[in-house]
């Protein structure tokens, strides 16, 4: 509830200040009071929390019906974030003078709502509404905390099933563990540990912990050796298979030598992985990092999006906050970020984002929207369109009327975890992992993992793959494979998926499998392996589809083929031969007809595309190049297939 006290104090601060321009106006006579009462409020506008309360308690002594010092004395507590006790100056004002203070019942209000008991809020709510105060961010306010406790008192009636477990001693500490990351095979993750240091700025700062999953239990977390400083270093956002690192750094410049280079107070920065060891982080770059506050990265399975948080500063802190989203061009740049379009921003806080490997869920805390009073956690849904659709509350008592946030569910669905001070934990905030309700869950996703390597000696690549929808002919993951020739893909099941691997000096590969919904409790084995551009080098072209007896192209096969053209214009000395295959189901002449014209409509297609004629020839084998055996339908299906050979 800080947003209640920081709103809170900003307008009661002028209950002390018009108090001590207008003594004449003050609920009491008693001059002893009125002195005592003028000390308290200079020693409060100097922040001598102490001096101030024993002088206002002092007044109310000498009269206790002196409702001005209730007041600003409850000030004084709502400062100090000592909610119980403003609560009770308060109620001891509205008891003497009802219709004074009538600002005092939205701030009782406020507290009710932190206290979960939403009916007095909305009563107060009410009867401060009901005093006709002038427009102003309090009546603002007003409205939508009403809004909020009849949200919470339906959820509160209607609760979600919700079993937090603590990851125990070997993750959490007597010190703040938060800011969750988890590589998408689910094995590795990553946290915010707030530590305390001498030597550190303020001493404390923030770093990185890892622990690793062994079976059901997680490892004893280590510090992230190489990318913590003795600066502050947060919300960290693996890429889909652990090896791209973006966070947040902020105090960028220091005494110790440690600084970063940064464009505002917080900038998001990133870092490698080469083997066991991370490369020293960079900064973004000034077209994401602005001179304002960049925070909390999410970067999206497919190695397309960042999604990161934007905030302006005031004198308190973090005034307002949007989730922004940038993407990562052919180039290796980034574009001008923007507001993620629909639903989800507001002109309150949003934060915390996490961008599911589905692509398609994005969850983030806000106050905006209606909740249980503080930061609420929702999830928004993706539309065709690509804007985000009407979010969705996790539901009581996921979330309360406190501030919830840190959250991130793993790439199965069946993951949910968070970061919560509630009782019974190690210290501070702990992390806690639980079972998403049904409505909330994303689509679930499994992944692909593999080598590529060199397919005569073997030895492992670094090469770049991309996958593409076959239904909608949409990209939904590129990247690179390490310097190990790993790479690791998460993919939404139920879809059929085309595979690309290209690497300088090597004959592109292609391949096409379909992920069914049981696929997900085991991931996809996707080994590579690539021919180097050699004269009679073959490869089958997996992604080019005719219908039965058919030599017509299918308009799925376009895909591939037009990375068969870019190959080509990549590599112009190169010519190449379309070869036709079949199976032995049917008579041996139509099989050889039916080859040739299938591997003519392959080259019409690359010589349309640009391509010199004198570059592609056309040849039809029929059934005499087979594969695998013809005595099964799986051996059949192998060999029928298109292949392209380097002349």
């Amino acid at each position: 509830m800080k947003y209640i006290v920081m709103a809170a104090v900003a307008i009661l601060m002028s209950f002390s200040i018009q108090a001590q321009g207008r003594n004449k106006d003050l609920s009491t006579e008693n001059k002893k009071a009125i002195k005592l009462f003028e000390e308290a409020t200079s020693a409060l506008t100097l922040k001598d929390y102490e001096e101030a309360e024993s002088l206002f308690k002092q007044a109310i002594e000498k009269d206790e019906n002196f409702t001005d010092a209730y007041i600003v004395l409850s000030e004084l507590y709502l400062e100090r974030n000592d909610l119980k006790s403003a609560k009770t100056q308060i109620q001891k004002a509205i008891s003497i003078e009802p219709r004074k203070y009538m600002a005092a019942y939205f701030y009782l209000g406020e507290i009710n709502v932190s206290e979960s008991d939403y009916d007095s809020a909305i009563k107060n709510f009410n009867i401060y509404n009901q005093s006709n105060p002038p427009h102003s961010p309090m009546v603002d306010r007003a409205t939508r905390s009403l809004r909020n406790c009849f949200f919470a008192r339906e959820a509160m009636l209607n609760p979600v099933a919700f079993e937090p477990i603590n990851f125990g001693p070997e993750v959490n500490t007597k010190y703040p563990e938060y800011y969750p990351t988890i590589t998408v095979d689910e094995k590795e993750m990553l946290f915010t540990r707030r530590i305390e240091d001498a030597n550190a700025f303020n001493g404390v700062h923030e770093d990185f912990y890892v622990s690793d999953k062994n079976g059901e239990s997680w490892s004893k977390a280590q510090n992230l050796r190489g990318v913590n400083t003795l600066m502050n270093e947060g919300a960290p956002s693996y890429s889909a298979s652990g090896k791209l690192l973006f966070f947040t750094a902020c105090q960028l410049f220091d005494d110790y030598g440690a600084g970063r280079t940064g464009f505002g107070s917080c900038d998001i920065f990133y870092a490698y992985k080469e083997g066991k060891n991370w490369t020293e982080a960079m900064n973004i770059g000034g077209k994401v990092n602005s001179g304002v506050w960049e925070s909390q990265p999410s970067f999206s399975a497919d190695g397309k999006t960042l999604y990161f948080v934007r905030g302006k500063r005031s004198g308190k802190g973090i005034s307002h906050q949007d989730i922004w989203f940038t993407e990562l061009t052919e180039r290796g740049t980034w574009t001008n970020p923007a507001k993620v379009p629909g639903l989800i921003n507001t002109p309150q806080v949003e934060e915390s984002v996490f961008i599911h490997p589905d692509g398609e869920s994005l969850y983030f805390a806000s106050d905006g929207h209606p909740g249980m009073g503080g930061l609420d956690l929702f999830v928004s849904r993706k539309n065709p369109d690509g804007s985000w659709g009407e979010p969705i509350n996790l539901g009581y008592p996921i979330n309360t009327s406190g501030d919830e946030n840190s959250l991130l569910v793993s790439s199965s669905g069946k993951l949910a975890v968070f970061a919560s001070d509630r009782e019974g934990g190690y210290g501070d905030l702990d992390l806690y992992h639980f079972e998403l309700p049904d409505n909330v869950k994303p689509q679930p996703v499994t992944y692909a993992n593999g080598l590529i390597y060199d397919a005569k000696n073997l030895r492992p690549l670094d090469a770049s793959f991309e996958l593409i929808d076959l239904e909608t002919g949409k990209s939904v993951a590129v990247g690179t494979s390490d310097v190990s020739g790993d790479f690791l893909i998460p993919l939404p099941v139920g879809k059929e998926y085309m595979a690309n691997v290209s690497r300088e000096g090597y004959m592109f590969h292609s391949e096409n499998f379909k992920l069914n919904d049981k696929d997900i409790s085991e991931p996809y084995a996707l080994n590579i392996p690539l021919k180097k551009i050699k004269a009679g080098n073959a490869v089958v072209l997996q992604n080019v589809f005719f219908d039965t007896d058919s030599y017509e192209l299918k308009e799925s096969s376009k895909i591939e083929l037009g990375r068969l053209v870019s190959f080509m214009n990549l590599n112009p000395d190169l010519a190449i031969e379309i070869g036709g295959h079949t199976d032995n189901v049917g008579s041996v002449e139509d099989n050889l007809a039916l080859s040739r014209n299938r591997a003519e409509s392959v080259t019409k297609f690359i010589i349309g595309s640009g391509i010199s004629e004198d570059r592609v020839s056309a040849k039809g084998y029929g059934e005499t190049a087979p594969l695998e055996s013809n005595d099964s339908e799986t051996g059949r299906a192998a060999n029928r297939r298109t292949e392209f050979k380097i002349n």
